[in-house]
């Protein structure tokens, strides 16, 4: 009923899911399968086929290899920073916390230039201790990094405990950069000299 060559170019090339597929035959999604099966086309796992439905036009991301000095010297950086400060236990997606907002502006830069990503795609999470002004230290982060409120999360307040150093240098709290993209954190994991 059907061949290998239309499933293939669907399923592989197209990226349309088994469901889509079936749609488009009138038929049930079983039967896509069997047929996929059959001709051993090589299936997605789960994972890849939600991050296929969730980016349908492919990656929103591409990796721009460093060719100029300051390119090179911010690639440097920029896998410097996240092997240092990144969370890489985060699975799902590139995370980095620091209190230094020149610190996270690098990291952005770097995010924005080797990866392709549109600045307004980032999220933030800010952590403040309790004798912090939320009010302000919004205002201070939002002002420092050039980013829009709604991209930070509701902030995480922690109560302060003494009067440490740690404190005296967060006066803002620690901003957290998100990118929310497995596949590009799996790659940065991929680019650490580990």
């Amino acid at each position: 009923m059907f061949d290998k060559s239309t499933l293939s170019i669907l399923y592989l090339e197209q990226k349309k899911s088994m469901r889509e597929i079936a749609d488009k035959f009138n038929c049930s999604q079983n039967t896509i399968s069997y047929w996929i099966q059959k001709y051993k086309i090589p299936t997605r796992s789960h994972g890849e086929a939600t991050y296929v439905k969730r980016n349908p036009a492919g990656d929103p991301f591409s990796f721009h290899k460093p060719k100029t000095l300051e390119e090179i010297n911010l690639f440097g950086l920029g896998i410097g920073l996240y092997w240092g400060e990144g969370n890489k236990t985060n699975l799902n997606s590139v995370r980095l916390g620091n209190t230094d907002p020149a610190l996270i502006e690098v990291f952005i830069r770097f995010l924005v230039l080797t990866f392709n990503i549109d600045r307004d795609d980032l999220k933030f999470g800010l952590q403040l201790f309790t004798d912090i002004d939320p009010a302000i230290a919004l205002d201070f982060w939002i002002k420092k990094l050039n980013i829009h409120r709604d991209q930070i999360n509701r902030p995480i307040v922690t109560k302060a405990r003494s009067l440490g150093t740690y404190r005296k240098k967060s006066q803002y709290g620690v901003m957290t950069v998100m990118y929310h993209n497995k596949k590009l954190r799996d790659l940065l994991i991929g680019l650490l000299p580990l």
